[in-house]
């Protein structure tokens, strides 16, 4: 199973199970009160592989919103960026948030 649903990182678990058998045993697996998400965690956490990386880390996401506070939103850098049109002059306008 962890090779299965390790191999579709971020994949539906219906999806990545492919059969309705698989995805009752992952859901079980998940809700059993003696696995803990300590113990599926106990791996290399998310951070430890953050620092390590050596370039810009991409946080993909679905439609969940996240929402970042910081004392120096500069740090974040630019979270969003959408062009909004045309202005008077005709040139393209854009919006960018921090």
């Amino acid at each position: 199973m962890v090779a299965q649903i390790g191999s579709a990182m971020g994949q539906s678990i219906p999806l990545v199970c492919q059969d309705w058998a698989n995805a009752k045993a992952a859901y079980r697996f998940f809700s059993n009160d003696r696995v803990s998400e300590a113990d599926i965690l106990a791996g290399q956490s998310t951070r430890e592989r953050t620092i390590a990386a050596d370039g810009p880390v991409l946080v993909l996401h679905d439609t969940t919103e996240f929402s970042y506070q910081r004392e120096n939103s500069d740090a974040i850098g630019i979270t969003k960026s959408i062009t909004s049109g045309r202005d008077k002059a005709g040139s393209l306008s854009s919006r960018a948030w921090r």
